[in-house]
């Protein structure tokens, strides 16, 4: 691996990102610099957040451009204010030795005056969200005809959160000479109909993510049934007294109800995600990053875009469906040379998931117990003591008041003394770990009888959508409908198999009424939904039955009926004995 200089980076950038501690390009610095300055050939880079991508569109644009020009040639596009933000204060550091170059960020929740202001005194790079940028077109003030370079940064996610319509508009008013640059961490059907639409004649780098804390990392998986996962969440918190980390929830809801639940218990957390106002956000990360907030709970959107060195803890209380969306986590602590350790909160259906990270993440979950009362009293009072003995006395402050306080005290002994002072501050967690049972672990093998397993699958039902790969469906997208129409907090979704005109899953019987009598008042890419039984279901009832000896005949009587029911309609069997539609 060479250098910076070796790539073409000139003299002014050079000084800035050495006082940044830059030593060596990452491999997706390395490839895709070298491109961007050298012609104005198109890019696709598929890389994750945290391989240093913005670097390596960010040190080119701001080397090539022309002092002379005051209006915008360069403009950034990136999912969210948070990460607009980090980005804008990237490059700013970056450019810290070019007096010429000027850069703004904007955004939506605050004063688009402010914007507006910054944008005519004259500004050659602009880092937006889709939003903001096109509403600054559409008045005018933000005119792009002699951009030369786009960036479309984490493209993925800005498809996904139904940014399209607002990219083609943007992209349509740039001049066809531009160079776009592409960053995605995946190639979705949306983020390749775009780059076949606006780029012509690209190259396409791919970069493996790049986590250098990830040695320092330990992943704990916690499994335990659903209804104690909030309770593991306290444990975990009172176990690790110094922790400071973020808590990842799936949606907006569930992000906000954690946090209430645990600001109410008197942790010092608190919840960031998009329902909250900018100030509000901006309130809380900054909280967050001086340390005066110790625990964040957060989706994923939410918390892109902060970037800090320190965590001791990465917490997954709801697990993602995406392997790298994992790996993107956990690769939040570890970093600069310190330990940190990645924690998945799961339960017996996740397995499969567990094993789909372990296996494309390349890493070893250990299986933990969760902490016992005994065990967290016995951590949180020596933290205690630790604190005491360590405090600093100022002894001119405390002087005066002395005489009165050994005077009130003076008929306690030494043990006494310390009696009374542990139990004025420990009484109340003493007393609620007292009264609280431990929470079993549920175990990774299954050791219970076929029956009790039998059992725990019964609470899934399983239902066929008629939406499929054809129309672009994804198991996030699945969940995130689902959640949309069924608002529970404590719904379990279980298996997802994604057929090319129709999708078969599993969820908690208990809402499959709910779901199946409001999903037809939902539309999907102009496709009335229809949920109902899977044909499947029969089927998958065989196979546990002839897994069960003592039932096996009947389920030979049973896969008779199946056999007969379905002929007539389903066609023929396919290799995997499973009936074609």
């Amino acid at each position: 691996m060479g250098n910076f200089k070796d790539l073409g980076i000139n003299k002014g950038l050079l000084k800035s990102i050495e006082e940044l501690g830059f030593e060596s390009p990452t491999p997706v610095q390395e490839q895709a610099i070298p491109i961007l300055l050298k012609d104005k050939t198109d890019l696709i880079a598929l890389a994750q957040t945290g391989t240093g991508k913005t670097a390596a569109f960010g040190l080119p644009s701001i080397q090539q451009i022309d002092p002379k020009i005051k209006n915008v040639q360069t403009i950034i596009l990136c999912p969210t204010r948070e990460l607009c933000i980090q980005i804008s204060k990237d490059l700013l550091t970056y450019s810290k030795y070019l007096d010429y170059v000027k850069i703004v960020a904007v955004y939506g929740g605050t004063s688009i005056e402010n914007q507006i202001k910054s944008i005519k005194k004259g500004v050659q790079i602009v880092v937006g969200t889709p939003g903001r940028t096109k509403d600054l077109i559409k008045r005018r003030v933000l005119k792009l005809d002699i951009v030369n370079r786009v960036v479309l940064d984490e493209a993925d996610e800005m498809l996904s959160m139904g940014f399209k319509e607002d990219l083609n508009y943007i992209l349509d008013t740039t001049s066809e000479n531009r160079q776009t640059m592409l960053f995605s961490a995946t190639m979705s059907r949306e983020v390749r109909s775009i780059s076949k639409k606006f780029m012509k004649d690209s190259k396409e780098i791919t970069v493996e993510k790049l986590n250098s804390g990830a040695k320092n990392v330990e992943h704990h998986v916690y499994n335990v049934n659903s209804r104690d996962k909030y309770d593991t969440l306290k444990r975990i918190a009172d176990f690790n007294p110094s922790i400071y980390g973020i808590v990842f929830c799936r949606t907006r809801r569930e992000t906000q109800d954690i946090a209430n639940k645990f600001m109410n218990d008197g942790y010092n957390a608190d919840a960031i995600h998009g329902e909250l106002s900018q100030s509000q956000r901006d309130e809380v990360m900054s909280r967050f990053r001086d340390k005066s907030l110790q625990i964040l709970i957060a989706t994923d959107v939410a918390a892109r875009g902060l970037d800090v060195d320190s965590l001791t803890h990465v917490i997954n209380y709801s697990l993602p469906d995406d392997p790298e969306v994992y790996t993107h986590r956990s690769g939040r602590t570890g970093r600069a040379g310190k330990n940190g350790i990645s924690i998945a909160i799961s339960n017996s259906r996740e397995g499969r998931k567990l094993k789909s990270i372990e296996n494309k993440s390349q890493i070893n979950f250990i299986r933990k117990d969760v902490p016992s009362g005994k065990e967290i009293c016995s951590k949180q009072l020596f933290k205690l003591i630790e604190k005491i003995e360590k405090v600093k006395v100022d002894e001119k402050q405390i002087e005066p008041f002395l005489p009165d306080i050994y005077s009130k005290l003076e008929w306690l002994s030494r043990e006494d003394l310390i009696k009374h002072f542990v139990s004025a501050e420990f009484n109340k967690f003493l007393d609620y770990y007292n009264k609280s049972k431990d929470i079993k672990s549920e175990s990774k093998k299954a050791d219970k009888s076929f029956g009790e397993r039998l059992r725990r699958r019964t609470d899934f039902s399983n239902l066929s959508i008629n939406i499929g790969r054809k129309n672009g469906v994804t198991p996030i997208e699945l969940i995130s409908l689902v959640n949309r129409v069924v608002k529970s907090n404590e719904m379990e979704i279980g298996a997802i198999d994604i057929r090319e005109s129709y999708t078969i899953f599993e969820i908690d019987n208990q809402v499959e009424k709910d779901l199946m009598k409001k999903i037809s008042k939902v539309d999907f890419d102009g496709v009335d939904l229809i949920i109902k039984e899977s044909k499947e279901k029969a089927e998958r009832k065989f196979q546990r039955d002839k897994n069960n000896k003592s039932s096996f005949n009947k389920g030979k009587k049973r896969r008779g009926d199946f056999d007969k029911g379905f002929k007539g309609n389903s066609g023929r069997k396919n290799k995997k004995g499973r009936y074609n539609n």
